[in-house]
């Protein structure tokens, strides 16, 4: 956890936060594994959006935790190797399927997500922190 806790922007609860994060990775694995028999069906590529939303998402949450160029890159690394990953593993289930284009949103959605690192919303975490009792 050390290691963890030294690629974290200094924040007033980093474990909160951290562990806040891990469970949206994990509900998205979750999500997208699932069966989907009581959903109705969506129009074809529309969910490309979800996608698309899901990983920025979880890549704007990771630049709003990790300071350093060097955690940033491994965490958009690992959930673009998540995103290819679970599309992967839906080829394998009875129930849903692998889609390449799913895994171009997913990969899309991180690098914009990442992309906040460039603006002033970066540190909007840091910022909110300071008025939260």
């Amino acid at each position: 956890m050390a290691a963890v806790s030294a690629a974290l922007k200094p924040l007033r609860r980093p474990r909160l936060w951290l562990g806040l994060w891990i469970a949206a990775v994990v509900a998205l694995i979750v999500v997208c594994l699932i069966p989907l028999d009581s959903l109705p069906p969506l129009p074809d590529n529309s969910d490309k959006v979800e996608h698309l939303l899901g990983y920025f998402l979880l890549a704007a949450a990771a630049v709003q935790l990790f300071g350093s160029r060097r955690s940033l890159s491994l965490a958009a690394m690992g959930l673009i190797t998540l995103g290819v990953g679970i599309e992967f593993a839906q080829g394998f289930t009875a129930y849903r399927s692998s889609d390449p284009a799913d895994a171009v949103a997913n990969t899309l959605g991180v690098l914009l997500g990442m992309t906040t690192a460039l603006t002033p919303w970066r540190d909007l975490l840091l910022r909110m922190e300071k008025h939260l009792p």
